[in-house]
């Protein structure tokens, strides 16, 4: 697999929702705390079904160049060979976020 052709799905949760999505480039952001995603991966047009939360996805992404992701709000960067069906599920059980140490107070 050649190293442009790099395929990530980035699952992080978002308001209650577990947002699986899939992006060709997963930075370290020079914002503090941030994951940045960039290029964006949906299904084939020509697919016959239409998942709905996929689609809800395409919309929500569609004018969006790169995202920055809260680092508390990943569970799992994974690479995988072949772009899969970008979804939103429900969070089941307790989410907690990442325990991050505060900058001391002045």
């Amino acid at each position: 697999m050649a190293k442009d052709e790099r395929i990530y799905r980035v699952m992080f949760v978002n308001q209650d929702k577990v947002y699986e999505v899939f992006v060709n480039h997963v930075f370290q952001s020079d914002m503090w705390g941030f994951i940045q995603l960039e290029g964006f991966v949906f299904g084939s047009k020509s697919d016959l079904l239409v998942d709905p939360s996929e689609e809800k996805l395409k919309q929500q992404f569609a004018e969006v160049e790169r995202s920055y992701i809260p680092m508390q709000a990943i569970i799992r960067i994974d690479e995988v060979k072949k772009e899969g069906v970008a979804k939103i599920t429900e969070a089941k059980g307790t989410v907690t976020a990442f325990p991050v140490m505060q900058p001391p107070s002045k």
